[in-house]
């Protein structure tokens, strides 16, 4: 679906001030008279969000506020400016010039990001505002990123009816196409002999227009290697033991690791980044049928660990164990893996951070402070180490499921590492899915942590400036 871009530069574009509150005074005073009586007669107190239309004085539109608060509401939201894209009347806009440089390019990606619709089944109500992109920011950049974004959010949005595994196969295919990518799919019927086991089983009970398979994108013929890894579980029933229907309400968003991975990808490619990328993504339906594998079952993996199923319902952790072997017999210089994956997550953090796990403190510090930068929250967890008894059942390798129900994001991050031995790796364990509408962030579907890493992938790899 096309995407929201910059309005052209234009003299007929109306002024946007961003005012904080403690600044409210000044900003009023530089008014025009007619804008100042209004807004003072409106009470405008700059509160976060908070946008005002400012008349001319003959009958028309001149230009308009948007609040950002006080300090406190400041430091405790992110993007606030950008809602004014929703709110504001019909037209092109522009920030003042003496906008705040790094403001200035929050506001704008924000609000291109705002201006987001998924508009496959339904009209929304496209945003009207458009933005002239502020001088002294990289708009070819904020439009790499938006872009990048909005691919996530359709992906996840879209039914699970009509995002499957085929589906999310041909979203694939249209990126590699778009860029010059390399694409190879593993395809059901081959992925026993190609060795990859965990994903033949996971997606074995779904229906033969559903089969599972593995996606395979290469892109890039120099500089150091970039291994992506996202789970493509396109529905999640549970499968045998069975989710109730108030959980498996949301399992359309359960391929957002692949979704992300994905946005991230076009974000790396549109920008053309130094590396050698590749992304994996075992694409499945966690299906009930009378192939479904069971509680109980030992299965062979890839790298010839096996594991003992304790539920049915971890099967995230399954498919993404294959593709993290196949990935790590290349040695990358970086593997990152992103996934819905535990419920634990998100008790431990809420919907809005995205947690991940790394063994390296510099890759660790690199990450929070790109995410710092560009207000795309996550949170360090640990890879504990001496929970890794809980994941070792005896009777098989591992344990897809530990009973006793603690540390359930912690013992899933330490199973895939497992897998990902040998390799400098990372795992994001996300929600993919915005509960309730934010500025920037509508309801629905969300990424999480891809613009945190974009940004620190010149620290991680050393790309240079």
């Amino acid at each position: 679906m096309p995407h929201a871009d910059f309005a052209p530069a234009s003299a007929e574009a109306r002024p946007l001030h961003l005012v904080a509150a403690d600044r409210l005074d000044a900003a009023l005073a530089a008014l025009p008279a007619p804008a100042r009586a209004w807004a003072e007669a409106q009470g405008f107190k700059a509160a976060a969000g908070a946008v005002l239309p400012l008349p001319d004085g003959a009958g028309g539109l001149w230009g308009a506020l948007v609040g950002l608060g006080d300090a406190k509401a400041r430091a405790r939201g992110r993007f606030i400016a950008a809602g004014a894209a929703s709110k504001l009347p019909e037209g092109d806009w522009r920030l003042d010039g003496e906008t705040d440089p790094a403001l200035a390019e929050e506001t704008a990606l924000g609000w291109l990001m705002e201006s987001y619709r998924f508009d496959r089944y339904a009209r929304q109500g496209a945003a009207k505002a458009r933005l002239v992109a502020p001088e002294g920011v990289d708009a070819d950049r904020i439009r790499a990123i938006a872009a990048g974004e909005a691919l996530t959010r359709d992906l996840i949005n879209t039914p699970a009816a009509d995002m499957g595994p085929a589906e999310l196969e041909e979203a694939a295919e249209d990126l590699a196409e778009a860029y010059g990518a390399r694409l190879a799919v593993t395809q059901a019927g081959d992925l026993i002999a190609a060795n990859l086991p965990l994903i033949h089983t996971v997606g074995r009970a779904a229906a033969p227009h559903r089969a599972p398979r593995l996606i395979d994108m290469r892109w890039g013929d120099a500089g150091p290697t970039l291994t992506l890894v996202g789970k493509g579980v396109c529905f999640d029933t549970g499968g045998l033991n069975l989710k109730p229907g108030a959980s498996m309400g949301l399992m359309k968003k359960d391929m957002g690791g692949a979704a992300t991975v994905l946005g991230l990808a076009q974000m790396i490619m549109a920008l053309g980044l130094k590396v050698r990328l590749r992304v994996l993504i075992p694409a499945v339906e966690n299906a009930v049928s009378g192939d479904a594998f069971r509680p109980g079952d030992i299965l062979q993996s890839r790298k010839g660990l096996t594991v003992e199923v304790n539920n049915t319902d971890a099967e995230g952790r399954l498919v993404l164990a294959d593709a993290l072997a196949l990935g790590a017999e290349e040695n990358p210089d970086l593997m990152i893996s992103m996934a819905t994956l535990t419920g634990a997550a998100r008790v431990a953090v809420g919907a809005d951070l995205a947690p991940f796990y790394s063994d390296a403190d510099a890759d660790a510090e690199a990450i929070a402070r790109a995410a710092r930068k560009v207000a795309d929250p996550v949170w360090r967890m640990p890879f504990h180490d001496p929970y890794e008894p809980m994941i070792e059942p005896g009777i098989a390798d591992l344990d897809n499921a530990p009973s006793g129900g603690m540390a359930g994001s912690i013992t899933a991050a330490l199973f895939l590492r497992r897998f990902a031995e040998g390799t400098r790796y990372a795992h994001f364990d996300i929600y993919g899915w915005n509960p309730k509408p934010a500025p920037a962030r509508p309801k629905g579907g969300v990424g999480m942590g891809a613009r945190a890493l974009l940004e620190a992938m010149p620290e991680l790899l050393g790309l240079g400036a």
